[in-house]
């Protein structure tokens, strides 16, 4: 064999990480800091899966190679053709089998010290996992909570600008975590890429010092949180925002302002509360929506629907909540939240 084999655990000996696997497979999660040199395109791989199944493994395999080396020869001609000679680039692919082969023994050929990932990606997802089940039992973390609008997440932002060690989920999911939490012209990332996410952010706390999370449930839009942190989140210190309507009504109306600029698109994204209210009141709520009176109506949704959620959900899951400590808020500006996050850090 041309070229050797690495594991996981000698990433960091390595100039370059690339993944061989399509756009696709890339996007969806792939290891941090690798770049995507995809010896097939998304549309070729299909090509030759379909050969596979539909003529034979010989004619996708005689396909298959062709296209690989039309690839790679491409990948040669540009991002690696400055690479001096002490170069030392690990490869994967899903399996650590043929695509990640056939890129290890050209650049090796060359003359560079190339290295395949032994199980490739696969590999990697199964360590990330294993790591999410053992990880979120190393941390001491103290939960806020408080009803929607309350001024968690800027709590969070304040407490990091403090010094506080802060694990943002919704920043991670990119998603506000209700109904209406989808963040415009910022979609989710894939689960298996939130979950990578979130390992980076694990490994970066310090276990000997206290890590600040919101109150979630065990989803954030389409991302389910690992069953070890959700657990963990359950179980850990908790601080309750008290905070007053009309700071939470504020607070709700500049937060979601995309959706005062698009009526349409909210009442639209309301009709999921149907089963749970039922024509008349979405009628209420849209007429609310068509005359622009929005403060009736976030005042009305906190009432009806987003309170009575938050204490069935929090007060079930989180088993130290009657021991919080509670901060009541009427101010939710910076200064204000400032104040608030020095004093819990004394």
């Amino acid at each position: 064999m041309l070229f050797r084999t690495a594991n996981l655990s000698q990433l960091q000996e390595f100039d370059e990480i690339i993944d061989v696997r399509t756009p696709a497979e890339f996007t969806e999660d792939h290891i941090p800091g690798a770049i995507n040199c995809p010896v097939f395109s998304n549309e070729e791989r299909i090509t030759v899966g379909t050969l596979y199944k539909q003529v034979s493994p010989f004619e996708a395999r005689k396909v298959g190679a062709a296209l690989v080396a039309k690839n790679i020869a491409h990948h040669l001609e540009t991002h690696f053709h400055d690479k001096p000679k002490s170069w030392k680039p690990l490869i994967y692919c899903w399996l650590g089998g043929q695509r990640s082969g056939a890129m290890s023994i050209i650049l090796a050929q060359v003359g560079w010290a190339a290295h395949k990932l032994e199980g490739g990606y696969k590999v990697y997802r199964r360590e990330v996992l294993n790591k999410l089940d053992v990880l979120p039992t190393t941390l001491t973390l103290r939960i806020i909570c408080g009803a929607t609008g309350s001024g968690k997440s800027r709590l969070l932002d304040a407490l990091a600008a403090s010094g506080a060690q802060v694990l943002d989920l919704e920043v991670l999911a990119q998603h506000r975590g209700s109904v209406l939490g989808g963040i415009p012209l910022n979609p989710q990332p894939s689960p298996k890429m939130f979950d990578t996410l979130l390992l980076q952010k694990l490994n970066s706390f310090d276990t000997n010092k206290t890590v600040y999370v919101e109150a979630e449930s065990n989803k954030i839009g389409r991302i389910t949180l690992p069953t070890a942190l959700v657990n963990a989140m359950h179980n850990s210190e908790c601080v309750l925002l008290e905070t007053s309507m009309d700071a939470r009504v504020k607070l709700l109306l500049a937060d979601y302002q995309h959706f005062l600029d698009d009526p349409e698109s909210l009442i639209e994204k309301l009709q999921v509360l149907l089963p749970f209210h039922g024509h008349q009141q979405l009628d209420t709520w849209n007429t609310l929506i068509r005359a622009r009176e929005f403060e009736t109506l976030v005042r009305d949704l906190l009432t009806l629907h987003y309170d009575p959620s938050y204490l069935r959900s929090t007060g079930k899951h989180f088993s130290r909540l009657d021991a919080a400590q509670k901060v009541g808020l009427d101010d939710l500006s910076e200064a204000a939240l400032n104040r608030v996050a020095h004093a819990l850090l004394k």
